[in-house]
C-alpha cells in the first residue's frame, strides 16, 4: 500500500488546486500540471502513479469552462469523462484512494421546476454538455475505482494565487463594479456557493475516513447569482447598482440549471460538520484579500 501521507493532486493551477496545494502543505504533496500528466492517456497516468505512489490521489483537473464544452463536445468528454475513468483505472490497480471532484451541473434538468435541494441520492438530470461529462466521469470512476470519494461541489471561489488562474465570478463583480456605472446579474439560477478554503480543508478531513461514496461539499445556504452580486458589493462598499435579469436576457451557448442546490446530506448522515455559511465564507475571503 502507498504512502498514505503522499497526496498527489492533479489541476494544481486552478481555483480548487491551489486550494487543495495549501491544506496539504505539511504532507508530501505532489503537485501536478497539465504538462506533468495527461489525464486522457491511460499510460501516461499510470506511469506518474508508478513513478510517484501516492496514498491519495485528488483529481482537479478539468474542462470547466461551461460554453466552451458546448462548443467542443469531444475535448468535454475527454477530459471530463476519459480522464476520470484513467485515473480510477489507475488508482484501482495501486489501491489508491482517489477523490474526484464533481458539479452542481449535473442536475437542472429535470422535467419539473424544483425547489428543494439536490442530496446525493437523487437521481441527476444534466442540462448542458459540461453537466453530461462531468456525470460520464461520475459513473466511470463509481465503476472503476472502490476507494473513491465523489464530491459536488459549486459556485466555488477563493484565493486564486499569483497565477491568474481561477479568476472567478467573485472577483469579476468587483472589477466590473469598477469599471461600469450599472451590473445586470441573472436573478433566475439558485444554487449553492463554496470557498474553496473551507472545501480543502473538508477535504482533508473525509480523506482519513473510509466513507467512500458520492458528497455533496458545499457552504450552507444557497441563493441566486444576482443575491449573490449583491452581498459581494455591499460587503466591498461599492456603490454601483445591480439590476436583476433573466437567462433570457443574457443568453449563453449552455444553458444553465435555474436550480441545482446542493444539500450536504451525506455529511449530516455520517455526523460531520457541515462548512459554514456562505455569508461567513464571503466575509472571510475578503479579509484575506485585505478588502475588508
Amino acid at each position: 500500500m502507498a504512502q498514505a501521507t503522499r497526496v498527489m493532486i492533479t489541476g494544481v493551477n486552478g481555483l480548487l488546486g491551489i486550494a487543495l496545494c495549501r491544506v496539504f502543505q505539511n504532507n508530501e504533496v505532489i503537485p501536478l500540471t497539465h504538462a506533468d500528466i495527461e489525464i486522457t492517456n491511460l499510460d501516461s497516468v499510470k506511469q506518474v502513479l508508478n513513478n510517484y505512489q501516492p496514498g491519495v490521489v485528488l483529481n482537479a483537473a478539468a474542462f470547466t469552462n461551461v460554453d466552451d464544452c458546448e462548443a467542443d463536445k469531444d475535448k468535454a468528454f475527454q477530459v471530463n469523462a476519459i480522464g476520470a475513468r484513467n485515473l480510477a483505472v489507475a488508482c484501482q490497480e495501486s489501491e489508491t484512494k482517489l477523490v474526484h471532484f464533481s458539479t452542481n451541473y449535473v442536475f437542472g434538468g429535470e422535467p419539473e421546476s424544483l425547489s428543494i435541494p439536490f442530496t446525493e441520492f437523487d437521481t441527476p438530470v444534466p442540462v448542458n454538455i459540461y453537466g453530461k461529462s462531468k456525470l460520464a466521469g461520475e459513473e466511470l470512476v463509481q465503476q472503476f475505482c472502490l476507494k473513491h470519494f465523489m464530491v459536488r461541489t459549486s459556485g466555488l471561489f477563493g484565493i486564486a494565487g499569483t497565477s491568474g488562474k481561477g479568476i472567478n465570478f467573485l472577483d469579476t463583480m468587483i472589477r466590473l463594479s469598477q469599471e461600469r456605472d450599472e451590473l445586470n446579474v441573472v436573478n433566475d439560477q439558485f444554487l449553492s456557493f463554496t470557498y474553496n478554503a473551507d472545501l480543502a480543508e473538508k477535504i482533508a478531513e473525509l480523506i482519513k475516513t473510509e466513507y467512500y461514496g458520492v458528497f455533496h461539499i458545499t457552504n450552507k445556504g444557497s441563493c441566486s447569482w444576482y443575491e449573490f452580486a449583491r452581498e459581494i458589493l455591499s460587503l466591498y462598499g461599492s456603490k454601483t447598482p445591480v439590476t436583476p435579469i433573466t437567462s433570457d436576457e443574457y443568453p449563453q451557448k449552455a444553458k444553465r440549471p435555474n436550480f441545482s442546490v446542493l444539500d450536504n446530506y451525506h455529511l449530516r448522515l455520517l455526523k460531520i460538520d457541515e462548512l459554514r455559511p456562505w455569508q461567513e465564507a464571503l466575509k472571510d475571503y475578503l479579509a484575506n484579500k485585505g478588502i475588508l
